[in-house]
């Protein structure tokens, strides 16, 4: 969903020896050496999807479809929050066709502000589409929603949920002002399962997780 920023700390403000972030102290080395562990993994994943072909990665997007249909049942009045995708993301976007016509309001996210969190507004099919911060479709009408599901793209999960992003932090911010029973399913290829992201206190895990190969990982 979002640009891929250098690996930042939300919010963080220097404080003596150690990094004050939304709360959290933090010692600036272990987030540097964390951070430096993270792009180096963010690269690797972003060259294996780029050499996945598209007829792969509509496969793997079908797979996913299916299974969220099974984990969501009916979806008549929820809340989505699904994305719009950027740098080989799996593209949802017949699902969200689908989900929305079998009742679902639909939304995306939508950046208002650089590190904050997002918005999330409402789509439909028939949606005119606008460019947003880094020129990322967002519907061209907001209309602010707060979903009772999100789905999340992500690039790497490690065996607790925790998701490696694309670096910029916004999702994390977003999900930790969100209500706690909020259903979050990240999404992303089957080659996404990393051991460990090294969890940072903002980090965020996921609910579940559903890869392309139409695994599920139940994980809270």
């Amino acid at each position: 969903m979002t640009h891929d920023d250098d690996e930042e700390a939300p919010g963080s403000t220097v404080c003596f020896a150690h990094m004050l972030v939304d709360g959290h102290v933090v010692d600036p080395q272990t987030w540097k050496d964390v951070s430096v562990f993270r792009k180096a993994e963010r690269t690797r994943l972003y060259t294996e999807r780029q050499q996945v072909s598209l007829e792969d990665r509509k496969v793997m997007a079908a797979a996913i479809s299916t299974r969220l249909t099974e984990i969501l049942g009916d979806v008549t009045g929820r809340t989505i929050a699904v994305y719009w995708p950027i740098r080989g993301e799996l593209n949802l976007h017949p699902w969200m066709v689908d989900a929305s016509e079998r009742g679902a309001q639909i939304c995306l996210p939508v950046v208002v502000e650089k590190n904050e969190p997002v918005e999330f507004h409402r789509w439909s099919p028939d949606s005119a589409m606008a460019k947003g911060i880094w020129n990322i479709p967002v519907p061209a009408d907001l209309g602010p929603v707060v979903p009772d599901v999100v789905i999340v793209p992500l690039v790497g999960v490690d065996e607790e949920g925790y998701r490696l992003g694309n670096g910029g932090g916004y999702y994390d911010r977003t999900l930790a002002r969100l209500p706690d029973d909020l259903m979050i399913i990240g999404v992303g290829q089957p080659f996404a399962r990393m051991k460990t992201i090294f969890p940072m206190p903002w980090d965020i895990p996921m609910k579940k997780v559903v890869l392309g190969d139409g695994s599920v990982l139940e994980l809270r």
